[in-house]
């Protein structure tokens, strides 16, 4: 006969067991929810506070969260305030890019006249004080003039431009100082990225709703305000930079300048950043033709100011979406295969528009809700696809030495091409007399811009068959002044590979 205490013990132990299962997955939860925090804390103890601070309000605050409420409030501020064509707008947004095409020079001064002995924190107060000053101006001046409006918003996007280089020279620096934490550093400007895109995105109706498109303008000016404190608490080292010290930096900037000359003239080089460039600029940008009919109460969906953040909120979780297709599935394909086949799909996908703007998708049954949201997830996760590759192709372009700087001459390319996108789509609508209130030919405006998608696969050529494995330039081109330019402090390293989560929101990627 058994012994009781045995088959209490044998009933017990199943009990035990599921009890020490839910303590173990309740301390694994716990420690997931605890990783990011600790995470942050193992950062700012090796990096220090102060530097992670301004990873957060620079990429978080200023890019993510300001970038794309720039990006709805503005729209609204030209539609219903100044009250311009579409047409019009798209030459506007075109300026825009003129803060980034020159980042380059930003990021030189950066590197060679310091201010007072320091190099970063005086330019930190300098960019917060042009975006601070021109957000108010616009916001506070009822009835300012379309010129004048559209200077003080470009000073908005040069006051992005220039912290964002200072920010990406002390990410450079840092990461060439502890290799080891170069991924966590790229981690950590993609998810403050991310993060602030989402909620500018998701907030950016509501303040145009209650506050008006001008005034939502005035919330821009707080990213700013906080990058002007950031200049004066971020940890820097003051330097004491004598007369010839000085001409040792100017005879550095000539030398990289030659290097980038040296190595643009390579046909590995040049031929694939002309296919970046042709690959924006031929994909002529109807935005703001879209925007007017997507608002417009007669001809289009009518959406609310809300819904439209909210539409733009989901674009930016797909891509997320599309980044993560790419790592799991795409990333060792070669960049010919995977660049022909994404514009191809590219082209395709932009038939969507079409059949929204001809309201087909109505009569297939498909509510306007559903079928905008659908195809803002579709557009999104195709473009992250077609871009991601582009950029680490981009990568592989860079000669040892002066790579951060070439790169910036690189993205410089793609913000060139953008720009020509939003000219040339200007130009479009006004050609086609796409206007406020007329919007007969705007589905004639997609479908030249689709068609000029797809007539972008027939330069596949310029794109080299390797793989991001490969080694495309090679490794000796600026042997003699890479020898001189790498020994140096981050001096030339005007930006760095984090740099792609700023590009593609802002290049509305």
């Amino acid at each position: 006969m058994a012994d009781p205490s045995e088959t209490q013990q044998f009933v017990d132990h199943p009990q035990q067991q599921q009890q020490q299962q839910q303590q173990q997955q309740q301390s694994r939860l716990l420690e997931i929810l605890n990783e990011p925090s600790q995470w942050l804390k193992m950062l700012c103890r090796e990096l220090n506070t102060s530097f992670v601070l301004g990873v957060v309000l620079v990429y978080g605050l200023s890019q993510g969260f300001s970038g794309s409420l720039f990006k709805v409030v503005s729209d609204y501020y030209w539609k219903d305030v100044q009250k311009v064509q579409p047409s019009q707008v798209q030459l506007f947004i075109g300026f825009y890019y003129l803060p980034w095409i020159m980042k380059p020079l930003w990021g030189l001064m950066t590197d060679v006249f310091p201010i007072k002995g320091y190099r970063r924190r005086p330019y930190f107060v300098f960019a917060g004080a042009v975006g601070f000053i021109s957000s108010l101006t616009v916001a506070a001046h009822d009835g300012i003039s379309a010129v004048w409006a559209l200077v003080c918003l470009v000073g908005v996007t040069g006051g992005m431009a220039i912290a964002d280089v200072t920010i990406d020279a002390c990410i450079a620096k840092n990461s060439i100082e502890m290799q080891s934490l170069a991924p966590d550093l790229q981690t950590l400007c993609g998810v403050c990225s991310s993060v602030g895109a989402l909620v500018g995105y998701s907030t950016s109706g509501f303040f145009v709703h209650h506050l008006g498109a001008q005034g939502a303008l005035g919330v821009l000016a707080l990213p700013p305000a906080a990058i002007v404190v950031l200049g004066f608490v971020i940890y820097e080292l003051r330097t004491n930079k004598r007369q010839y010290e000085k001409k040792a930096s100017m005879e550095k900037v000539w030398e990289a300048v030659n290097g980038m000359y040296k190595t643009i003239k390579c046909p590995g080089v040049w031929k694939p950043s002309l296919y970046m460039y042709f690959s924006l600029a031929l994909s002529i940008s109807t935005h703001e033709g879209q925007f007017y009919w997507y608002t417009d109460p007669k001809a289009g969906p009518a959406f609310s100011q809300e819904f439209v953040g909210m539409i733009y909120a989901i674009g930016a979780l797909a891509s997320i979406v599309g980044v993560l297709i790419y790592q799991k599935f795409l990333k060792n394909c070669s960049f010919r295969n995977l660049l022909f086949f994404a514009q191809l799909l590219y082209a395709t996908s932009g038939m969507l528009d079409l059949i929204f703007v001809l309201r087909w998708n109505l009569k297939l049954g498909i509510p306007d809700y559903f079928f905008v949201v659908m195809e803002e997830c579709v557009s999104r996760i195709v473009s992250k696809i077609r871009w991601t590759p582009m950029i680490v192709l981009s990568t592989k372009l860079c000669p040892l030495g002066i790579e951060g700087t070439f790169f910036a001459l690189l993205m410089c390319i793609d913000s060139l091409g953008s720009l020509s996108s939003k000219w040339a789509g200007g130009m479009a609508l006004h050609a086609l007399h796409v206007t406020r209130t007329d919007f007969r030919n705007l589905w004639l405006v997609l479908f030249i811009r689709n068609a000029l998608r797809l007539a972008t696969v027939s330069l596949i050529f310029l794109i080299p068959r390797a793989d991001s494995s490969d080694v495309l330039i090679p490794p000796n081109l600026l042997l003699n002044s890479s020898k001189n330019v790498a020994a140096e402090e981050e001096g030339l390293q005007l930006t760095s590979v984090n740099e792609k989560k700023g590009e593609e929101e802002r290049l509305d990627i």
